[in-house]
């Protein structure tokens, strides 16, 4: 079944197509520049689809992500879906220790999710920059003081945690 069909099939549930290509990612029948070159034609609901099967696998397998996967997510931050959002965040924060010479891009854009009026947005925000930030790379100068900014102004607790263990396990 090619990954066209899987999202032609209505007998399969959406849970059960990120399975199913989250699979296909861990046991790299279905590569990941494919997925992209499909996810990026593809309509916001199944481009989400795309990027949470992605993060199933990277959070299994984080080597899974090459550079392509990670400037494809640093990019996707600023769709206008909250759900493309928050899913490319999470695939951020699972992968982001393979690539410490590419974080510009992924800080900047997760920076302006730390503002979304969405809590799942600023939630998986937060769980990546806070990755980003226990790698202790030179953006720490400038992304330090600014997490610590944004965790005094965070309303939700479950967020400001995420901070504030950061801010902990980098002043160790």
């Amino acid at each position: 079944m090619t990954i066209e069909e899987l999202f032609k099939d209505k007998s399969t549930k959406a849970k059960e197509k990120t399975e199913i290509i989250s699979k296909w990612i861990l046991d790299t029948s279905l590569p990941t520049d494919e997925l992209i070159a499909f996810a990026e034609k593809a309509k916001d609901p199944i481009k989400g689809t795309c990027i949470e099967a992605m993060e199933y696998a990277t959070k299994q397998n984080p080597n899974l992500a090459d550079e392509t996967v990670f400037t494809f997510v640093s990019n996707t931050l600023t769709e206008k879906a909250p759900r493309i959002k928050w899913e490319s965040a999470k695939v951020i924060g699972n992968t982001a220790q393979l690539f410490p010479e590419n974080l510009e891009l992924a800080i900047t854009n997760l920076m302006t999710n730390t503002e979304h009026e969405g809590t799942v947005v600023r939630w998986s925000a937060a769980f990546a920059l806070g990755e980003i930030l226990k790698l202790k790379t030179a953006h720490n100068a400038t992304l330090l003081p600014a997490l610590e900014n944004i965790s005094e102004k965070e309303e939700k607790n479950s967020i400001k945690k995420i901070y504030l263990d950061a801010i902990k396990k980098t002043k160790k």
